[in-house]
């Protein structure tokens, strides 16, 4: 059966490997055996996936990006230039810790910035925004923006990727879509038609 995905010529892509249709493998990236890729993803140059790595439907993962054993991403994810996940709370050159990896979660329609870092072990809420150059050492809510080193809220986003201006009465409205958002006890939700 004729593959339905591309890959360039000098990615590798072990066998043992899911590929879904539409999927785009570009220069020099390494799909390794057990890594588990949607429909419709772009896969940058230069990118791992690593042994039992899920991507689901249409993530866009950018150049230099490796995905390490532990990594879960939803439909829709994307993931910014040379941005960095970990697997492992301690690693030690020195010290074999191959059963130990920790799963790290990225729910639907989050963005993760350029060059940010992703510690292990945590949940990046749906339609959450880390920016360029954050470091994730928590959970991340839905819909919420993080920032800088430790990374830390600063406000709400849309899932148009629009920062979200609450009214007193807690409603939002993104500038693009219409679509409504309400902040309720520190959560915000998708104010469905």
């Amino acid at each position: 059966m004729e593959k339905q995905y591309f890959a360039h010529e000098t990615a590798v892509i072990d066998e043992g490997c899911r590929i879904g249709k539409g999927t785009k493998i570009w220069h020099f990236t390494h799909v390794m055996k057990g890594a588990e890729i949607g429909e419709n993803c772009n896969i940058g140059q230069n990118v791992v996936v690593s042994p039992g790595v899920r991507l689901g439907r249409n993530v866009k993962v950018q150049n230099n990006v490796s995905i390490y054993t532990g990594v879960i991403c939803d439909d829709d994810v994307f993931l910014g230039p040379s941005m960095v996940f970990t697997n492992i709370i301690n690693p030690r050159s020195k010290v074999v810790r191959r059963d130990n990896y920790e799963t790290t979660i990225v729910e639907k329609g989050a963005s993760i910035g350029a060059n940010s870092t992703i510690i292990c072990g945590n949940i990046i809420g749906r339609y959450s925004f880390v920016g360029a150059g954050a470091v994730v050492t928590k959970d991340v809510k839905p819909y919420s923006l993080v920032v800088g080193n430790p990374a830390r809220h600063t406000g709400w986003m849309s899932e148009y990727g629009h920062k979200l201006v609450f009214d007193n009465k807690g409603f939002a409205v993104c500038p693009e879509s219409g679509e409504r958002y309400v902040l309720q006890n520190g959560t915000v939700s998708k104010i469905e038609k």
